[in-house]
């Protein structure tokens, strides 16, 4: 029995031949997508995308202001896989970078403290006016850059950073410009000003999408795309995750970045403009910038608020 059990089995061995595998793609990350030229950007004229209302004093009133400080939280949309401008440190598991600590300007604003007062809600690129629409979030910062298509859904407040699009490509590319990316595959993420750029530059790059810009960062380690192309602020953070890359070129856009809020919330906006006003000029504004950018992007003031 031993015997034919032994030899039942060595034939089962036998038969199984497993087909060599000579070449294994890369799995791409999910909601990889094609071009979008919706986001609109620098070269929409259409209204003066800059001009936030005026700032009305730092006393946290208002009907939207009241309901934050019932609630005894702050709901902000960010993100999470930004090295630098919104990030989750992973010795802590706590979020940080440049737009985190805004958000908890604006908390300490309304409730003398951010600690214990903030709750965050990462999103992606494109859920940034659908979490304002629908108000399930109190603002986003989220390197959001002002648009005159965007001020037609939500609200924004006077800009607080600007940005700059440029390329990141391997440290072996030859690439300055998208010119030389013509035909190319370039990442962005989707409903991005960035990406609205790539599909309409006339050296027809050839635009990929995808829902955060790790996952750009991925794809061009494994080779899926030739270059990544977004604001100097974002990559900057890649490069400095990633020796093997570098950030090439002029800047190709200004992206001026705006806190969003939702449409019917005046109060609120009036309210975060008047906490950017008190940052720009205490020295907090500078304090961040240098904790996060400086070093990397290299000397800046803030800019200079517009109001109608």
């Amino acid at each position: 029995m031993v015997a034919v059990l032994a030899a039942a089995c060595g034939s089962a061995v036998q038969s199984m031949n497993a087909a060599p595998v000579t070449d294994a793609a890369w799995p791409t990350p999910a909601g990889v997508g094609g071009p979008d030229a919706t986001a609109g950007g620098d070269s929409d004229t259409r209204c003066n995308p800059l001009a936030s209302l005026a700032p009305a004093g730092l006393d946290p009133s208002g009907p939207t202001l009241a309901k934050i400080k019932e609630r005894g939280k702050l709901i902000a949309g960010v993100d999470q896989t930004t090295y630098l401008f919104g990030f989750r440190n992973p010795k802590t598991g706590k979020l940080e970078g440049f737009d985190i600590d805004l958000v908890n300007e604006i908390a300490t604003a309304i409730f003398g403290t951010a600690d214990g007062h903030v709750q965050y809600r990462a999103i992606t690129s494109s859920q940034r006016e659908q979490v304002l629409m629908q108000h399930q979030v109190d603002v986003v910062v989220r390197t959001y850059s002002v648009t005159c298509a965007r001020r037609e859904k939500v609200q924004f407040s006077s800009v607080y950073y600007v940005a700059g699009q440029k390329i990141l490509v391997p440290k072996s590319s030859k690439a300055q410009s998208l010119t030389d990316l013509a035909g190319k595959r370039v990442c962005a993420a989707a409903r991005s000003t960035s990406l609205a750029k790539i599909a309409t530059d006339p050296a027809k790059p050839i635009a990929v999408s995808v829902p955060n810009w790790s996952d750009c960062l991925v794809m061009l380690q494994q080779a899926q795309v030739d270059a990544v192309s977004t604001d100097d602020t974002i990559l900057a953070g890649m490069a400095a995750q990633d020796p093997t890359v570098k950030v090439v070129g002029e800047p190709m856009t200004q992206e001026n970045y705006g806190v969003g809020i939702p449409k019917d919330e005046e109060d609120l906006v009036r309210f975060v403009n008047a906490v950017l006003d008190k940052i720009r000029g205490d020295g907090t504004w500078a304090k961040s910038y240098q904790t996060w950018v400086g070093a990397r992007l290299g000397p800046a003031e803030p800019p200079s608020p517009q109001y109608k």
